[in-house]
């Protein structure tokens, strides 16, 4: 009896595993049916990424790699095949990316909205769809870094392209020139301001007042000259009208208006000569004024030896 109590345990023990290790393989069989898979397509590098690497959709693990090839097609693309789980709902406008976990330089897949249409992607097991895999930052950078250290390197060919020796020279020997002509143009400069303090001095207040002194007095001659002008033109239409007389008289009365005449112009010319001769001696009277009269005998200030 108590063999076959044994058995009995030993059997029921033996059942229970059986109908455990069904359950585990039916609900292992479920899980598979729960997935869809999509194939994501690209021409890249695929660094670091492995079968059973992780697939996100907009930071959430949905899915896993599955299996990741070559197209047998000829254009030599990688195809990345993934199963996510069945609830996600793609788009056609869903993009990959590539992204890297910290330092350890394992990539995962992180799926993405790009936006540009939200038709539904629709699932087919036996024909899956396919999913562009755009570059990720990494390849941006290098890309971008690429392009730099080319136009880096163009640049550097055109500057020693420009900078050869015969431009070298021809650089060296207008520098030259360049300061010989600003050595020549010092001591021009230091005559410029040389002259510009001259004319500063000249140019004060006091000379200023003097010039306007001057051409205050200079308006009234002017005026004076401009009446001695139509004087001397009546004098002259009054001289034609004389000796245009046909009167026997005219000769006799014409005498004493030429005397007349002749006096004033003897008067003008003193004047005048008196003038010029003022000129003469003290041309800066224009701007500073007629020189001051020496004082006479009797007059404060007065030396003998002025005495002419």
């Amino acid at each position: 009896m108590e063999n076959q109590s044994h058995a009995l345990v030993a059997g029921i023990f033996a059942l229970l595993l059986l109908a455990a290790a069904l359950f585990a393989v039916g609900w292992l069989g479920g899980d598979k049916e729960e997935v869809d898979t999509y194939i994501v397509v690209t021409d890249q590098n695929v660094n670091g990424l492995n079968e059973q690497a992780a697939v996100r959709y907009r930071g959430i693990s949905v899915g896993r790699v599955s299996n990741i090839r070559i197209d047998s097609g000829g254009s030599n693309n990688i195809l990345i095949a993934i199963a996510i789980d069945r609830q996600i709902r793609l788009t056609q406008g869903t993009v990959a990316k590539l992204n890297y976990q910290g330092v350890t330089g394992l990539a995962y897949i992180s799926l993405m909205e790009s936006g540009s249409t939200n038709q539904p992607l629709l699932p087919d097991n036996e024909k899956p769809p396919h999913i562009a895999l755009i570059p990720s930052l990494l390849d941006e950078l290098g890309d971008s870094g690429q392009a730099a250290l080319d136009q880096a390197r163009q640049l550097m060919t055109d500057l020693d392209a420009a900078f050869n020796a015969e431009n070298r020279a021809h650089l060296t020997a207008t520098l030259s020139n360049l300061a010989a002509v600003s050595a020549d143009m010092k001591p021009a400069l230091e005559n410029l301001n040389l002259t510009l303090r001259q004319m500063q001095k000249v140019l004060d207040e006091k000379n200023t007042h003097n010039l306007s002194a001057a051409l205050a007095e200079a308006g009234p001659l002017l005026a004076d000259t401009r009446h001695a002008a139509i004087a001397v033109q009546r004098a002259a239409d009054k001289l034609d009208a004389a000796i245009g007389d046909p009167a026997s008289g005219g000769a006799a009365a014409l005498m004493p208006r030429l005397n007349a005449m002749a006096d004033d112009f003897s008067t003008t010319a003193r004047q005048l000569n008196r003038v010029l001769d003022l000129l003469a001696d003290s041309p800066q009277s224009l701007i500073s004024g007629a020189p001051a009269t020496p004082p006479g005998p009797g007059e404060p200030g007065f030396s003998e030896g002025e005495e002419h």
